[in-house]
């Protein structure tokens, strides 16, 4: 691979924006992945809807059209491979960064060369895991994929929050025996105010089982463990089991290139006004800057970023009113 002036590693909203703000500065950075273009919206449940309104997710002032009131999953990839072509990025997928120079493909290593690398990676490929037996096992799924693979069988979906609960719907409306299994007492407050009325409803029905206030101790192909907050143990059967439960960055990496960060929080060590890290000529933009807290940088307000680590001071006040002038709460 010959020498590169930007790699911006990451083809998500994010990644793609960045490349947009190079590219109108006269910059013609390459993309790479290590999966497809936008592949965290590829490992989205088929038919999702975006809770974010359309405009939020706009990236380069091209508009994001959809046929109802919010973008689906489908909508959305349509947009960001549209992006891609009609901007001229150049996009190496399947492509992923495992050094500071080289990076890995499905033809195997290859060395890479830069004068500014820019790491866009979000955590969509970094699920947290339970840490208990059986987690491997082929039918335990870290990622909800179609509710219809699971129809007349026993499911068990771990977690409480916004994925954990749209699967339980889902699956339960595809005809799976569903049991919902969360630590906490109560459901979150972030749950969707519309997902929340309908989960409690089939609770009450015993349409779906949920077991509040307990974890699970292991998996085995027959059953899951689970044991409750009074220390109490039961087996619940199931075919298949969803972890929902999160995920976070990929912190080998911020390792691996020699980016200072807080152990304890994940969050990087950067340039607030230019997103740079303590290496220098490399950049961290969108939910990666934040570490752990992924809950604080979505599409809406990381679509910014590009422009303060491309553009001029006075734009970078720009990106950031911009940021900072979102009205409504982000992630709504």
């Amino acid at each position: 691979m010959q020498r590169e002036s930007v790699i911006i590693v990451g083809a998500g909203p994010i990644g793609l924006a960045c490349a947009i703000s190079a590219k109108r500065r006269g910059i013609d950075p390459l993309v790479i992945d290590a999966g497809a273009i936008a592949n965290s919206i590829v490992r989205y449940p088929i038919n999702m809807t975006f809770f974010t309104t359309p405009e939020r997710l706009e990236i380069g002032n091209h508009p994001l059209v959809c046929a109802g009131q919010k973008a689906t999953r489908e909508e959305a990839l349509k947009y960001y491979r549209g992006i891609a072509r009609v901007e001229g990025i150049r996009v190496r997928t399947y492509t992923k960064l495992i050094g500071k120079h080289e990076v890995e493909t499905r033809l195997g290593r290859e060395q890479v060369s830069w004068d500014k690398l820019v790491l866009a990676t979000g955590y969509f490929d970094q699920p947290n895991k339970l840490g208990v037996p059986g987690e491997d096992l082929p039918d335990v799924h870290h990622y909800f994929d179609e509710a219809h693979r699971s129809c007349g069988l026993d499911v068990v979906v771990i977690g409480g929050k916004n994925s954990a609960v749209e699967a339980a719907l889902q699956l339960f409306r595809a005809g799976a025996r569903v049991t919902i299994v969360y630590r906490g007492k109560t459901w979150p407050k972030s749950v969707k105010y519309w997902l929340r009325p309908d989960l409690e409803n089939r609770i009450k029905a015993n349409e779906i089982q949920a077991r509040l206030g307990s974890q699970v101790s292991e998996i085995t192909p027959r059953d899951v463990l689970v044991r409750g907050a009074l220390g109490n143990e039961e087996r619940i059967p199931a075919d298949r089991v969803y972890p929902l439960i999160g995920f976070k960055p990929d912190l080998a990496l911020f390792d691996r290139l020699g980016i200072a960060y807080d152990r304890e929080t994940g969050r990087p060590e950067s340039n607030p006004e230019t997103l740079e890290t303590s290496v220098p000529g490399v950049h961290v933009a969108g939910s990666v800057t934040a570490g752990n807290k992924i809950s604080e940088i979505f599409i809406e307000n990381g679509r910014f970023d590009g422009e303060k680590i491309f553009g001029s001071p006075s734009e970078r006040v720009r990106a950031q009113n911009l940021y900072q002038g979102i009205s409504r709460e982000t992630g709504e």
